[in-house]
C-alpha cells in the first residue's frame, strides 16, 4: 500500500488560503439586492449564530444573492452567507437543491445549484452559520 504524505507547510498554506476566500474579500452587493436584503431585515435585531437550523423554520426561503438566504420562521428570519459564496445562486435560471440528513440544515452542509433549463450541476457551496434577526421586544 502507497502512502503519500503532505507537507505541514503546504496543509497550512491551503487552510490559510481557504480561510482567506471564504471571507467574501472585495464583495458587492448590487443596489437590487441590498434593498432586497434591507426590507426582510428592517427593524430587526441580529441575535447570536447558531450552527444549525431544524427543517420547521425552512419552509419560507428566499435567495438573496450569490452570498445570502434568508429562512423565515414567523417573525424571525434566519439569515445564512455562505462561506465564499455560491457560484450562480441567485442567478435567473438557475435553483438551489439541498439534501436534509437527519432533521436540521448545519454549517458545512453541502448546497448545490442547478440550471433549471438543462438540470445541470452549475455550482455548490457550504452552508454558513444561522443568525437570527428579530425586532427587539417592547417593554
Amino acid at each position: 500500500m502507497k502512502r503519500f504524505v503532505v507537507p505541514t507547510a503546504l496543509v497550512a498554506a491551503l487552510s490559510i488560503a481557504g480561510c482567506a476566500y471564504q471571507q467574501n474579500v472585495g464583495f458587492e452587493r448590487s443596489p437590487r439586492d441590498a434593498v432586497v436584503l434591507a426590507k426582510a431585515l428592517d427593524g430587526k435585531v441580529a441575535g447570536a449564530p447558531r450552527a444549525c437550523l431544524g427543517q420547521p423554520n425552512t419552509r419560507e426561503m428566499t435567495v438573496v444573492d450569490e452570498h445570502t438566504i434568508l429562512f423565515r420562521d414567523g417573525r424571525t428570519t434566519w439569515r445564512n452567507d455562505p462561506p465564499g459564496g455560491c457560484s450562480n445562486l441567485g442567478r435567473p435560471g438557475y435553483a438551489m437543491v439541498t439534501r436534509l440528513f437527519g432533521s436540521q440544515y448545519c454549517r458545512g452542509d453541502i448546497v448545490h445549484v442547478v440550471d433549471t433549463s438543462s438540470g445541470m450541476f452549475a455550482g455548490s457551496c457550504g452552508l454558513g452559520d444561522f443568525v437570527p434577526y428579530s425586532r427587539p421586544r417592547r417593554g
